[in-house]
Parts: structure tokens; C-alpha cells; sequence
């Protein structure tokens, strides 16, 4: 897909590799929808980014609000050409210890937001003419269960079952589907959840440089799958 013009939807687009995303793709001039609820910070990268970033307030968990935006925002005359399911968040713990309200925010947004905007989005993606691309940023914890992060794990298995069946069930459709299993990046998700970033972690930028590459693939050609990973992840000081 050459990005000059297409229309890609990045939820998460705040901050993070959902920014560097925006970035990436608006430098190759294509059109981006910066979907976040932090209205601040996506006015700031309309600043940045100028005409082709348009900033979105919504909240992806909420299916109504999802459903009225892609009903107001597309139609024949102005297809999605891309989604880039980034929106996600990590509650970690002992079992025993994760409260209800953390389970149902991670199952909300990293499973059913993704659900809600990709099931609007497939049927303009059909009724194009051109390829389709949907990705899917899950997380090496996809992969591998862990200990104190069963609930993430729960979440990204899923995004990465989800992933593969949208592939079979869309690719004759001229839809491609990719799963991103990223290691650990720079960005405030791991301050979040209470561990501190450092130098040797991936940055936003090689991530989205990565995903832009991805997308720029020819229009037979799919990398379904792929794993990022920093090669030495240990803190400097170690």
C-alpha cells in the first residue's frame, strides 16, 4: 500500500508508539485519525502534524460512540484504508490481588474496543476497491503466560486468536491482517503499570518505522505475524 492519501485509523494516538505511529505515516502523507480520549495531547499533535492528522476524542469501549463516528466519518466517497488497533493497557498483579474493576478495563479496552472499531471499519474495507490492512499491536505476552500479568496475558492470547482468524476469514477479501508481538518499548505504558523505562528498551520510532514498512508491502504480500524485541533488554547499570 502506498501511503500518500490512504486513510488510517490509530486508536491509542496520544501518546507513545501510537504518536510515533501518527508520525510515521502523516511523513509519508498519508491521512491519519488520532483516536484517544486525552483531548490535549492529541490537540498538540495536530499542531505538530497539521491537515493530514485528524484528532478524535472517543473512548473505543464505548460501542455506541464508536458505531456513530464511523457512520459520520465514512462512506463511499471516503474509505478507511488502514486500522492500527494500538489502544491497549496492562493491570499487573498477584491473581488474588487484581481487582475486578482492573480485569474488566483490560478485557474492555484491549479486546472488546478492538472488536467494537474493527467490526465497523471490515464492512468499508470490503467495498473498496483497493487492499485493506488491519493491524494488531498485542505484545510478547501474547506468546508467553508470566507470572503477576495473567490478566494482560488473557487479553493479548486473545488479540492474537482474534488476529489469526481475521486472517483466514478476510485475506479473499483483499484484507490483510497482521499481529505485532512487541518486547518492551519506552513509553508511559510501562510507567503505568509501575516499572521504570530505560535506555536499552525499544524506542517508538524504530516500532513505528517497523509498522509503516508493514503496511507498505505489496498488495500480495502479508507478514502476518511478527515479534519485536530489543536484543539486550537489561538496564545499562546491569
Amino acid at each position: 500500500m502506498k501511503l500518500d492519501g490512504k486513510n488510517v485509523i490509530v486508536t491509542g494516538a496520544s501518546s507513545g508508539i501510537g504518536a510515533a505511529f501518527c508520525r510515521s505515516i502523516v511523513a509519508k502523507k498519508g491521512v491519519v485519525y488520532g483516536l484517544a480520549r486525552r483531548k490535549d495531547r492529541l490537540d498538540s499533535l495536530k499542531k505538530e502534524l497539521g491537515a493530514n492528522f485528524h484528532p478524535v476524542v472517543l473512548d473505543i469501549t464505548d460501542e455506541a460512540a464508536v458505531s456513530k463516528w464511523v457512520d459520520d466519518t465514512f462512506n463511499a466517497n471516503n474509505r478507511p484504508d488502514a486500522l492500527i488497533n494500538n489502544a491497549g493497557l496492562g493491570k499487573f498483579g498477584n491473581i488474588e490481588d487484581l481487582s475486578l474493576e482492573d480485569w474488566h478495563t483490560m478485557m474492555n479496552v484491549n479486546l472488546n474496543g478492538v472488536f467494537y472499531i474493527t467490526r465497523k471499519l471490515v464492512p468499508h474495507f470490503k467495498a473498496s476497491d483497493s487492499h485493506s490492512h488491519i493491524i494488531n499491536i498485542a505484545s510478547v505476552a501474547g506468546l508467553m503466560g508470566n507470572p503477576k500479568i495473567s490478566g494482560y496475558n488473557v487479553t493479548k492470547f486473545g488479540l492474537r486468536g482474534f488476529s489469526e482468524a481475521l486472517f483466514k476469514e478476510l485475506r479473499f477479501d483483499k484484507i490483510k491482517v497482521t499481529c505485532v508481538y512487541p518486547g518492551s518499548i519506552a513509553t508511559e505504558f510501562f510507567e503505568k503499570a509501575g516499572a521504570e523505562t530505560h535506555s536499552h528498551m525499544m524506542q517508538s520510532e524504530d516500532v513505528a518505522s517497523t509498522i509503516v514498512h508493514i503496511l507498505e508491502t505489496a498488495d500480495n504480500f502479508l507478514i502476518d505475524e511478527i515479534t519485536l524485541r530489543p536484543l539486550n533488554p537489561k538496564p545499562p547499570e546491569s
